[in-house]
């Protein structure tokens, strides 16, 4: 248990030596370079070095937090109680909920102070947080409840695969009780509950079928010859959810466009309210706020009306909330390609679409996509973290939400795909395309169409899987 915990207390203090890196970058006089000579400035080497020492050090940190604290909390809770299972979902919305606050405090007071102050005294606030974090972490120790190392998920996948490919040609039993598992309620993965066999992905069955040869040699420790029925279950739950992981990936690549497309419409919009001038940027802050909303309403309002209808404990179904998230991601697409459309026909009539200018179009029409974006981010988002929580086996559910992560950056790569590949396709012959360095001449519109598509696709795709999924069962 002692190990455990010196495991789950490394992941914060990386993020941490991080900050306290990057605050001594921006505030140490002695690796701030000596001033310009005329033309001539000399090259500030340490500070670039301990700069991108911080950024690794932050990028480690959050590579540990990320699949494991949300996953930690949520172990505090006991699955065989009703009670404690109904508040675990809360748990993942609120969690989200403060995670989504301490991003708008850094994006509006934080920057602020960077922006007033210097950058000294803006990552030393955050060094500080991460302290105050790490410490509230190591108060709520003593009343933890631990989940014992179960070893490595991986090395039971591989075994799983192995063990079948060497009996490629062995029959299986029709009667699934033949299968070799431990006696008892006693799982090979201690810890562990053990699953019902199921009759999907059949072939990997062979691995927990006894061969002749193991039963004359008595071989049933060798689980690379022999695996028990729980661990090919491990890997059929896991097959079973790929679907319902690789729908993350188009939403993350429509998501992907708060960061990028949405960007450049807003650059090429009238960015002033009165006399003050909006950054395009700025408006992502909506996003959060929009979360910020969205979490409440579901957990105060939807979710108790929901299980009063459906009777489920929490409301919706797993998949029913990742359904509605993607969607809400399909109307901001919508929303988005109208903007542009709008946008596009007042350029037109202004005669602006020669001129790289912005047109007389207010930024704040662009407010309902980046709401709707974040309304999907809390059905999506946090329905797959709880799905893949609740879903996964139980030796598996770091690696599981791991993967999941993984999507968002397959997400993000896709987005870059689809942009090459489109802006390829549309300049062929001389033409400015669809979204040429002057939108006015482009048509970013039907790009936002294109997504909203593939958006539409997906959907698709996610509701025959989902109508097919088959939940797990435990013994």
């Amino acid at each position: 248990m002692k190990e455990m915990f010196r495991q789950q207390e490394m992941l914060p203090l990386g993020k941490a030596h991080g900050m306290v890196t990057l605050t001594l970058t921006a505030s140490a006089s002695a690796l701030t370079p000596a001033a310009c000579v005329g033309f001539v400035c000399s090259e500030a080497i340490s500070a670039h070095v301990l700069s991108f020492l911080g950024l690794y050090l932050i990028a480690l940190g959050s590579g540990g937090i990320r699949p494991c604290v949300s996953l930690f909390g949520a172990d505090q809770f006991d699955d065989t109680n009703p009670l404690e299972k109904v508040k675990r979902g809360s748990f993942f919305n609120w969690f989200s909920f403060s995670g989504s606050f301490g991003s708008f405090i850094s994006a509006t007071c934080v920057v602020w102070i960077q922006d007033s102050y210097g950058w000294g005294l803006g990552f030393g606030i955050c060094a500080l947080s991460m302290g105050l974090a790490i410490g509230s972490f190591f108060l709520g120790s003593v009343f933890y409840r631990f989940q014992q190392p179960r070893g490595s998920p991986l090395t039971r996948v591989c075994q799983v695969i192995v063990a079948s490919l060497r009996k490629w040609n062995i029959d299986i039993p029709h009667d699934g009780s033949l299968l070799y598992e431990l006696p008892g309620e006693t799982s090979a993965i201690k810890g562990s509950r053990k699953p019902e066999h199921t009759a999907e992905f059949k072939f990997f069955d062979k691995a927990a079928t006894i061969s002749n040869t193991d039963d004359k040699c008595k071989n049933f420790h060798n689980p690379w010859r022999l695996c028990t029925v729980t661990q090919v279950e491990e890997l059929k739950i896991v097959l079973r959810m790929l679907p319902i992981l690789a729908a993350g990936i188009v939403f993350y690549a429509a998501n992907a466009q708060v960061s990028s497309m949405f960007l450049e419409q807003g650059m090429f919009l009238d960015k002033s309210i009165g006399s003050f001038n909006v950054p395009p940027a700025s408006l992502s802050t909506f996003v959060v706020i929009s979360v910020l909303m969205w979490i409440p309403i579901y957990d105060i309002i939807l979710e108790p009306s929901a299980r009063r209808f459906t009777g489920k404990e929490r409301g919706f179904s797993h998949l029913q909330r990742i359904g509605i998230g993607l969607f809400m991601s399909i109307l901001s697409m919508v929303a988005a390609a109208l903007v542009e459309g709008k946008r596009l026909e007042i350029a037109k009539a202004d005669g602006l679409e020669h001129q790289e200018v912005p047109v007389p179009m207010s930024i704040l029409w662009q407010v309902p996509q980046y709401f709707l974006i974040g309304a999907a981010e809390v059905f999506t988002i946090i329905g797959h973290v709880e799905f893949f929580y609740d879903q996964s086996p139980d030796a598996m559910r770091s690696l599981c939400t791991a993967l999941y992560l993984v999507t968002v950056s397959l997400g993000n790569y896709l987005s870059s795909l689809v942009l090459s590949i489109l802006t390829s396709i549309t300049t062929q012959g001389g033409k400015p395309g669809w979204i040429p360095d002057n939108l006015n001449e482009g048509h970013l519109n039907y790009f936002f169409w294109f997504i909203a598509g593939l958006s539409f696709l997906n959907l698709l795709v996610f509701v025959y899987c989902a109508m097919r999924y088959q939940y797990k069962q435990a013994f």
